[in-house]
């Protein structure tokens, strides 16, 4: 039979990001309130609508920038300036109530991102530790109390980005992702104990991460901005997979 585009019911397709970033020593998310209905005056993911003529890396980008200021440019599948990569697919049929929206959200991760600034639906945008909203590892909310909830679906979609993030500094150089371009290994433990929510052994974390083949390269150069004696500098080496994996501690 032929193909009758009439038959199947339209709907909307949007992107949602999240965006997270490891500030004052905490995982923190990008979140903005909402300016009109739905959900107007509830915080949410960054994210909206992909125009007929964008495919969904530059509707990412676009909305990236649009609702916050902040700028990611795609680039043979990462992206300049963050890593950018798609996360899962949304489709509940009643996860809007305005119509029926698919959401393809994307995680962006990047060090150390200035304070955005609101644009587009958004009222106003803030940087907020991700136990706001989701509660941590091992339960308990916000202050031993309950998260609190974001619009839409959003509080799983962020959920989901967490949790990739998570899995994924145990067996990739992704952490790296967090640092600026030279960094300590002080710099990139407190990167993994803020992503896991865990403390870690500053020696036993030193050996792993400098005998893991690929992953740490010495640039040579010492920084004393930690405080206390001159810190060995590093950059990301060229592995993509580590072997053996960084195993997260348990909760």
């Amino acid at each position: 039979m032929p193909y009758d585009p009439s038959a199947y019911p339209p709907f909307a397709v949007t992107v949602d990001l999240v965006v997270l970033t490891v500030r004052r020593h905490a995982l923190c998310a990008l979140a903005v309130r909402r300016g009109e209905p739905p959900y107007q005056g509830r915080w949410a993911l960054p994210g909206g609508f992909v125009k007929a003529d964008e495919d969904l890396g530059s509707a990412a980008a676009r909305e990236l920038n649009e609702e916050t200021g902040l700028r990611a440019h795609e680039s043979g599948g990462s992206t300049t300036e963050a890593h950018l990569e798609q996360l899962a697919t949304y489709g509940d049929p009643q996860r809007d109530p305005r119509m029926r929206v698919v959401s393809v959200a994307h995680l962006v991760l990047a060090p150390d991102l200035p304070s955005p600034t609101p644009g587009g639906d958004a009222h106003s945008v803030r940087w907020a530790p991700v136990d706001t909203f989701i509660a941590p590892q091992g339960g308990g909310g916000r202050d031993a109390g309950q998260p609190a909830p974001l619009a839409f679906d959003h509080g799983r979609i962020l959920a989901d980005g967490v949790e990739r993030a998570r899995s994924k500094i145990e067996y990739s150089s992704l952490a790296t992702a967090f640092c600026p371009p030279e960094f300590t290994v002080g710099e990139l433990r407190r990167v993994y104990e803020a992503v896991w929510g865990v403390a870690l052994d500053p020696r036993n974390f030193h050996r792993k991460v400098t005998g893991t083949p690929g992953f740490l390269v010495p640039t040579g150069g010492s920084t004393t901005r930690q405080g206390g004696r001159p810190a060995q500098l590093f950059r990301a080496g060229g592995a993509t997979l580590l072997n053996p994996p960084m195993l997260r501690p348990e909760v």
